[in-house]
């Protein structure tokens, strides 16, 4: 009687994902070693996605479980990563210029090169957000975010020893224009340390920058730089960034590109006392870099920094498509060995292959190898040995079916 008695339109969808990946890891992170052998698995990540809308209110859930095939024994009744909420949040449309939006969520934002999903990681990324959203027009969009986090209830303060802030404040404009568009953000992290006293700390860093993106006949470019500031582990922060890419659609099927990334970092030899290293923070960093995740991928923090220049080639064709990206990577700042002699800044050459085949309307095919060619210098960075095979391939199956679909 109640649900008949509703007079607002609802809708309701239940959708599913299945995502097992193979992984082939020689030197995957960091230079394999005389004695290692390559590793090998499959994770899956499964996920069950509801979404509700009635009239101004939306309230969207995504549960997942993600493991590594075998983690447990068959007989075990939990694997050693429990079932997750990866989203769980509702949205309220005040009207047409206002939205808010409470609880875990995606906070995704441009090339995703400082806030994304990080999708390729079977986990994601997620925040406990409170985000306001003002678009009075087509033109002009404003996000406002705050989050703070707590490891538990309690009633006296306690430290906060998890890997994430303490609290998050953040803004981001966004100006919309015919066949490009620009964006502003302001970022700003606490994050707490116990001091050898036994006191308690919240240290902020601040990230803040420009982004551009233009598609416009044949070309389109994606434009970026930010600066941070503030303090992180009593350190003083003075970093920046600055990246692009350009693409030209040469045919049909066939597409061409160019770009370059620098991240700022502290040379061995600073005695100036700042932290000179930018931290890429909550970005998709597995997309950049090169797919072997030798940077910034939970790694590479507080060091030396990076130039990448690389090129692009991609060739498209109905349910399949190709793409060859060759990176040459160098060191931002001075890396030292043993302390005293100065290396060269080449740290190494790597070749990433990706194909993509589409078997039907839900189910995706998708692989890929990866070559890195490294220097002495990358030795000295991230250990292993230079002259053993350094490679990385995988491949995965992606199901993404639609289960149900209701409106009333």
């Amino acid at each position: 009687m109640v649900l008949n008695q509703v007079i607002f339109s609802q809708n309701l969808e239940l959708s599913a994902e299945i995502r097992p990946r193979y992984e082939f890891r020689n030197g995957y992170k960091s230079l394999i070693d005389d004695g290692q052998e390559p590793a090998s698995f499959v994770s899956q990540r499964s996920r069950l996605n509801i979404g509700f809308e009635q009239d101004k209110l939306q309230l969207i859930l995504r549960v997942q479980d993600v493991r590594v095939w075998g983690d447990v024994a068959t007989n075990m009744s939990n694997s050693s990563n429990s079932i997750a909420i990866f989203e769980g949040y509702a949205q309220y449309n005040l009207n047409s210029l206002w939205s808010f939006k409470i609880g875990r969520q995606v906070l995704s934002y441009d090339d995703q090169r400082i806030m994304g999903e990080v999708d390729w990681a079977q986990q994601g990324r997620s925040h406990d957000a409170f985000l306001i959203s003002f678009a009075p027009n087509k033109k002009h969009h404003l996000d406002v975010g705050i989050s703070v986090s707590s490891q538990k209830e309690t009633i006296i303060e306690t430290n906060y020893d998890v890997n994430n802030y303490k609290n998050m404040q953040f803004s981001r404009y966004e100006y919309n224009l015919d066949a490009s568009y620009l964006s502003f953000l302001f970022l700003n992290n606490g994050f707490q340390f116990e001091q050898s006293d036994s006191d308690l700390v919240t240290l902020y860093l601040q990230t803040f920058g420009v982004f551009y993106k233009v598609n416009k006949f044949k070309w389109s470019g994606e434009f970026s730089i930010y600066g941070q500031t503030g303090e992180l582990a009593n350190d003083n922060i003075f970093a920046w960034y600055a990246g692009g890419f350009l693409k030209y659609n040469v045919a049909d099927d066939w597409q061409i590109g160019i770009g370059g990334e620098y991240l700022s970092g502290t040379a061995m030899d600073d005695t100036s006392g700042k932290n000179k290293s930018f931290n890429p923070l909550f970005g998709t960093n597995h997309k950049f870099n090169g797919y072997m995740d030798y940077f910034y991928v939970g790694n590479h923090i507080n060091s030396v920094g990076l130039l990448d220049a690389y090129a692009n080639l991609k060739f498209a064709r109905k349910k399949f498509n190709l793409t060859i990206t060759p990176h040459l990577f160098s060191a931002a700042e001075t890396v030292l060995l043993d302390g005293t002699n100065k290396m060269t800044d080449y740290l190494g050459t790597e070749i990433d292959l990706v194909a993509n085949y589409k078997l039907q309307k839900d189910i995706n095919l998708n692989a890929g190898y990866s070559q890195l060619f490294a220097s002495n210098t990358m030795e000295v960075l991230k250990g292993g040995n230079v002259d053993k095979t350094q490679n990385w391939a995988w491949i995965m199956v992606v199901i993404k079916p639609e289960l149900f679909s209701l409106t009333k």
